[in-house]
């Protein structure tokens, strides 16, 4: 094993040993997202099509006069995309907690990055 090796492997130790739990599991995310093949949060622009997975964070029925609407907030360790299903008010097994891959266009809505009705897929349960 070559100095610098030993290096980068002590640094990582250390960033470790300091690295609070949140900081832990955001780059836990971020490694299992890349795992997969999905596109970061974080690196998602207007208008791209794009698959991102992560945990859902939150999950929120808003009721609207016109047509009721389930978001739910996804987060892969470098950003939040809020998965739009309209005209649902609930949806089996979209709930906070739960890891998932979501596939659609993002749009930006209220300065959020946002898909509306995202073809998506539930991962089993840890």
């Amino acid at each position: 094993m070559s100095t610098d090796e030993r290096i980068t492997g002590l640094r990582r130790f250390l960033e470790r040993l300091t690295a609070s739990e949140e900081e832990l599991q955001a780059r836990e995310l971020q490694r299992d997202s890349a795992r997969c093949g999905a596109t970061l949060a974080g690196q998602c622009t207007r208008g791209q099509v794009v698959s991102v997975s992560g945990r859902l964070r939150t999950v929120a029925y808003t009721p609207r006069t016109n047509l009721p609407t389930l978001e739910a907030d996804l987060y892969d360790g470098s950003d939040v995309v809020t998965l739009v299903f309209l005209g649902r008010r609930s949806i089996a097994g979209i709930e906070p907690g739960r890891q998932l891959t979501a596939k659609g266009r993002i749009a930006i809505r209220d300065d959020r990055k946002v898909i509306y009705n995202p073809y998506y897929e539930l991962e089993a349960p840890r």
